[in-house]
């Protein structure tokens, strides 16, 4: 197997004096689509938002592309490639779709190929085409959420972080997100993904890990954890 693109090795961090994360580890392969799972409060978002740069390591350390990335900024790394949806979505909403989408690629290597990322996330959201010049605070949940992950893209990420994107979202906007991230998977794109919806986020990803109070209490291939009587009973509501 190739070297990870993305080594979280022995993270600790937290918020004031509390702490979250107990020495969590992962992984993340290229090509892969690996999901964090867990109860709310065990330390998901944390992660994520301790490996995007966005709250300072108490210990451990976090290797991107064989480089030593620890206590990089957030715009730092995403310039380096690892890019980050936070929840919530955090689009710009007096901005229209397409000043959105241009803000995504502001590094250099990115704005490089502006035209071509453009038409890319365009082709995978004809929605966003038809709202190009509608300001982005006007559109659906949904809309929205397709906007964030095509800003996202449009930094050309070697690593995209979702960070539950389908939160508040209708059922059917749920699956069309779901469709969205499964193509992307199937394009080769390398997902870093935390979502609440277990049995959607098993269904398209390759790897999982399972957090309970700021440590993994379970790791292994998604379809194994799927079949898993513990993950059944905990988050797939069987």
């Amino acid at each position: 197997m190739a070297e990870p693109i993305l080594k979280a090795d022995g993270l600790e961090t937290g918020y004031g004096e509390v702490q979250i994360l107990w020495g969590v580890s992962v992984e993340v392969f290229p090509g892969r689509l690996t999901t964090i799972l867990g109860a709310n409060g065990a330390g998901k978002t944390t992660l994520l938002r301790a490996i995007a740069g966005l709250l300072p390591l108490r210990n451990g350390k976090i290797i991107f592309k064989g480089e030593d990335v620890t206590g990089l900024s957030t715009h730092a790394l995403a310039s380096k490639g690892l890019v980050m949806i936070p929840e919530g979505r955090m689009i710009f909403p007096e901005m229209t779709v397409l000043e959105n989408l241009e803000m995504g690629a502001f590094s250099c290597r990115a704005r490089a190929e502006l035209k071509t990322n453009m038409e890319h996330v365009l082709t995978l959201f004809p929605t966003l085409k038809e709202r190009l010049y509608q300001k982005a605070g006007t559109m659906s949940g949904g809309e929205q959420q397709m906007l964030a992950i095509g800003r996202g893209l449009m930094a050309k990420p070697e690593l995209l972080i979702l960070d539950e994107p389908s939160l508040g979202l209708a059922p059917l906007l749920v699956i069309e997100i779901f469709k969205i991230i499964q193509k992307l998977r199937e394009e080769g794109v390398t997902m870093l993904l935390v979502e609440q919806n277990a049995h959607l986020a098993l269904s398209v990803s390759d790897y999982a890990y399972v957090l309970a109070e700021g440590k993994v209490i379970m790791e292994g291939p998604a379809e194994q954890l799927e079949k898993s009587e513990e993950i059944k009973q905990a988050y797939l509501g069987v």
